[in-house]
């Protein structure tokens, strides 16, 4: 029997259910490698496919409050999915945290910068990237060059330094390993998990000790408009299974046990007699 086979009952209400021909999940950003690859083991399972909206959580809730559509929402902080809830458009009882993530500072293979520790951020003419405020690695980012302003190690400076050498505020956390990958920046703030196998030639990972580092939590949750909220369900179901949390330890993210999603609604298969 499949993974996702268990998931789901036959009904006679459900044999004469839509069939949905896909899923549409808006996802923060860094998740794009790991949901790509759970996405298709959904559809191998299903035969439904799974569209991605992959951008900053933030830019994700603002194209929901204006009515994008989507069947799953998925965002790199609780603030962002908050705002949502708060807006009226989530199913709050299929809301969980499925998983955590860190933050390190990448640097370009060659790291023109000479970027060794954390020191290092306040040398005058660094070139630094971090993600916008509203979006969650950039409000991270900034929570962490408060904790390193705060500790008399780094001088009284360090902090008005560090902010000195910022060019570029990103939309997303994409950008940002973008822009240090191709060498448009010395010193890039994102997610232990996006130090992804094909970026390994191009970026280093300097490590955040944890007493200044911050613990980035995702939820996510069914949409209260989704035509699909049993699928919907069963999706999250996958990513929170033995199978999603091996993809999401693959991609460096650490999978945490939420509540289990509240059923919704008669789930179905056409799959459920395999």
């Amino acid at each position: 029997m499949s993974a996702l086979a268990i998931l789901f009952f036959i009904t006679p209400a459900s044999i004469c259910a839509e069939q949905p021909k896909e899923l549409t999940v808006s996802t923060a950003a860094s998740l794009t490698n790991a949901f790509g690859e759970i996405g298709q083991m959904y559809k191998n399972e299903t035969n439904t496919s799974v569209v991605f909206n992959f951008d900053g959580s933030h830019a994700l809730a603002t194209q929901m409050i204006n009515g994008a559509y989507a069947d799953v929402f998925v965002s790199a902080n609780t603030n962002r999915m908050n705002v949502v809830k708060n807006a009226g458009l989530m199913n709050n009882s299929s809301v969980i945290v499925f998983a955590e993530n860190k933050l390190s500072f990448i640097v370009p293979k060659n790291n023109p910068g000479k970027i060794r520790d954390l020191k290092d951020l306040a040398k005058p003419g660094i070139k630094i990237v971090i993600g916008a405020k509203d979006v969650p690695v950039g409000d991270y980012a900034m929570q962490i060059i408060d904790n390193l302003g705060n500790d008399s190690a780094f001088g009284p400076e360090y902090k008005s330094k560090v902010l000195a050498n910022v060019v570029s505020k990103e939309t997303n956390v994409n950008y940002v390993v973008a822009k240090v990958a191709l060498g448009e920046a010395d010193v890039g703030f994102a997610y232990v998990s996006d130090v992804t196998y094909d970026l390994a030639s191009k970026v280093d990972m300097v490590e955040i000790p944890d007493k200044y580092n911050v613990i980035a939590q995702y939820p996510m949750g069914i949409v209260n408009d989704s035509k699909y909220p049993a699928e919907s369900e069963a999706f999250i179901k996958l990513v929170t299974s033995d199978a999603g949390k091996s993809i999401l330890e693959k991609y460096g993210f650490k999978p945490v046990e939420g509540k289990t999603a509240k059923s919704v609604t008669k789930t179905m298969s056409a799959k459920a007699s395999a």
